[in-house]
C-alpha cells in the first residue's frame, strides 16, 4: 500500500507562489505516472494540473501553463510543483497521485477530461491552497 506525504499548501494571495512537494513510498520502486490533480472540497469533480510519465515527459494543463513548473527528482518518486502567480481560480487541494500501470498520462491534464481517485493506484490526502486578493 501506497504511503503519500504531501506538503506544502497554504493561504497566500493573488499573485503569490508556493512550492508543493510529495513523496510516495511503498508503491512502485520504478518511475510511472505521477502528477498533481486538484479539486474544490466537497466536489467530485478532479482536474488534473501536472503530470510527469515513466519516460519523463511532463505535461500541464492549459490554465497553468507558464506559472506552475513540475520537478521529479531522479531515481526517486518524489515530486515537487512549483506555483507562481498564483490566480483567484487556483484554489483548491491539490493531491499527488499515480498509476503505474500506463505507458503515458498526458491525457489527464485535459480540461475536457473528467479524472477520477478509483482510476490511480494511489491518490494523495492533498494539501490544501488558497489564494486571496
Amino acid at each position: 500500500r501506497a504511503n503519500v506525504l504531501e506538503s506544502g499548501g497554504g493561504s497566500v494571495q493573488t499573485g503569490d507562489s508556493l512550492t508543493l512537494t510529495c513523496a510516495v513510498s511503498g508503491y512502485s520502486e520504478g518511475a510511472h505516472c505521477m502528477g498533481w490533480f486538484r479539486h474544490l472540497p466537497g466536489s467530485k469533480k478532479f482536474e488534473g494540473v501536472a503530470v510527469i510519465d515513466k519516460d519523463g515527459r511532463i505535461s500541464y494543463t492549459d490554465s497553468v501553463k507558464g506559472r506552475f513548473t513540475l520537478f521529479k527528482a531522479n531515481g526517486e518518486n518524489r515530486l515537487t510543483l512549483q506555483v507562481n502567480n498564483l490566480e483567484p481560480e487556483d484554489p483548491a487541494m491539490y493531491d499527488c497521485a499515480g498509476n503505474a500501470v500506463w505507458l503515458r498520462c498526458e491525457g489527464t491534464v485535459r480540461p475536457d477530461l473528467e479524472v477520477s481517485p478509483a482510476d490511480f493506484g494511489y491518490w494523495g490526502q492533498g494539501t490544501q491552497v488558497t489564494v486571496s486578493s
